[in-house]
């Protein structure tokens, strides 16, 4: 694996590989990798010729201060779990190279990117833009790979996409999770012993809900997967949205859309976890 800290040296070699008729795979993480970061090499490996990850922490994203300045970097960790997943390249830049010059760019993201995540964090889906637009134009990727664990952020990368001319397959790809049902992130590592002990029931109440939709309406089924995630002394619902798979807008009928998904942000102490469950079977 080779390991790329400049934007022109990583062009210089994916134009190379891309002039020979070799497909590209892009992972793009913000470090502080698990075994849900790893599934996406995985996939990326099998389907490409070449794949490509990068850790950058962007800061473009983060409208919490104290969020950027705590979030886990474990660079030489990170490499390790990078070279036994079969990367070819990792891009791991400095926030000068991305941006030697502030980004001043506002992406029309439309209602995808208004609602739940966009809502609470303003400014974050126009910084995801912005650093995913730029490795895309630097990697030209085949494909580009993203965990469902953020779901409403694939819908504003395929719009970004799309209003940016980019011909990529956006795969997404399923959530991963610890044996007890927390999905896996990044921010767990912040996570005490005690409020690790209590985060799967994030996941719990989510699962138990499936049930309740057979008999419940979205509504209730919102009311009381709060209620129940609340009743868990450490953990505080901040928002709880059964939307369209799509168009992320909130629905009020299990009848109007093809797929409902139930995203939910929990606050567990001060670390911040998100999660999502599809509405298959009701």
């Amino acid at each position: 694996m080779k390991v790329i800290r400049t934007v022109s040296e990583l062009t210089d070699q994916l134009g190379r590989l891309r002039e020979k008729g070799q497909t590209i795979g892009l992972v793009p993480t913000m470090g502080a990798l698990h075994a849900g970061h790893l599934s996406l090499m995985t996939r990326a490996r099998a389907e490409n010729d070449v794949v490509v990850a990068s850790v950058f922490v962007n800061p473009t994203q983060f409208n919490n201060p104290d969020d950027l300045r705590t979030y886990p970097r474990t660079e030489e960790a990170d490499c390790r779990l990078l070279e036994q997943a079969g990367v070819d390249f990792a891009f791991i830049p400095t926030v000068e190279e991305i941006y030697p010059e502030p980004d001043t760019r506002v992406f029309d993201l439309g209602p995808v990117a208004e609602v739940m995540e966009g809502a609470m964090r303003p400014g974050h889906f126009n910084g995801v833009a912005q650093i995913v637009s730029k490795l895309f134009a630097w990697t030209r990727p085949t494909r580009a790979y993203f965990g469902e664990k953020d779901f409403q952020q694939i819908a504003v990368i395929r719009r970004m996409a799309s209003l940016e001319g980019f011909d990529i397959d956006i795969v997404s790809c399923p959530i991963k999770r610890e044996d007890d049902g927390l999905a896996l992130s990044s921010r767990n590592t912040r996570l005490t012993p005690q409020q690790r002990a209590i985060a799967p029931a994030i996941h719990r109440i989510l699962t138990e809900s499936l049930g309740w939709a057979k008999s419940m309406t979205v509504d209730e089924v919102k009311k009381r997967v709060t209620e129940e995630i609340d009743a868990v002394d450490g953990l505080r619902t901040e928002y709880y949205e059964i939307v369209d798979h799509l168009t992320m807008q909130p629905v009020s009928d299990w009848s109007a859309t093809e797929l409902p998904v139930g995203c939910i942000t929990v606050y567990c102490g001060d670390v911040r976890l998100i999660d999502n469950i599809k509405y298959t079977n009701r």
